[in-house]
């Protein structure tokens, strides 16, 4: 059993690329889920889409998905954001704005012990960030499944709850212990904000869970930016990783 988990694509088709031919060379048997923001900063949303469509058995909806189609309001996104899901909006054809409002927010895989949303088992479609320590026992209370992995931070960690109640941090590696229940962050395919700029990804088998970096072509991306004229400070913070 062996499962590969993508986040956060945000319309970066070469970051997406990268990441699936990875996949293809050293993983190519495991079903692909995708927990949402297909779409948001990035210049092709719309083949961003068509390939996860392609490639995905699970597909969720994030608050970018959402904002794009006015199930999410707007006003509280900062002014790049802002701007990218307009920018959106006007490029996207309807259909794919049907298919991202069909899409929910969460999942369950009960046979599998895994728990699937787009920000935490909190109340998920208020897109709360899960970001320390207390936020992750307060999250671990409210999903039974052994496993959830959760994307919208964008900052990629594994978090594991013992049964005593403690919690250890790793960044990109555990092997899995009897009794122990996780939360995972698989980071973001198309805009990681942990100071690393390459693509990141999550793989989960019976035994193990990885965090996986990827480098693509940055510059190939941020030129399209450029031409769309896409803000400049989402532009910059892709080679950055912040």
């Amino acid at each position: 059993m062996q499962f590969i988990i993508l986040s956060d694509v945000h319309g970066n088709l070469e970051a997406l690329m990268a990441v699936l031919e990875d996949i293809r060379t050293h993983h190519e048997k495991g079903d692909v889920f995708f927990l949402g923001d297909s779409v948001g900063y990035g210049p092709d949303p719309s083949e961003c889409i068509r390939i996860i469509k392609e490639e995905s058995s699970i597909i969720l909806a994030g608050n970018h998905d959402r904002a794009v189609t006015g199930r999410t309001d707007v006003s509280y996104f900062n002014p790049y954001a802002r701007a990218a899901v307009e920018w959106t909006q006007e490029v996207l054809s309807d259909e794919d704005k049907a298919f991202l409002d069909s899409l929910p927010v969460s999942a369950r895989l009960k046979d599998q012990g895994i728990y699937l949303v787009h920000s935490t088992p909190k109340e998920p479609e208020q897109w709360h960030y899960l970001l320390t320590t207390w936020d992750a026992y307060v999250n671990f209370h409210l999903f039974d499944e052994r496993i959830c992995f959760i994307g919208h931070s964008h900052q990629p960690v594994i978090i594991e709850m013992d049964p005593k109640g403690e919690i250890l941090i790793y960044r990109d590696r555990v092997e899995l212990r009897d009794g122990c229940r996780y939360i995972v962050n698989v980071g973001s395919v198309g805009q990681p904000r942990d100071g690393n700029p390459d693509a990141s990804y999550a793989l989960f088998d019976d035994r193990r869970i990885e965090i996986k970096r990827i480098p693509y072509d940055i510059v190939s991306t941020q030129e399209k930016m450029k031409r769309a004229g896409l803000p400049g400070y989402l532009i910059e913070r892709l080679s950055k990783g912040l």
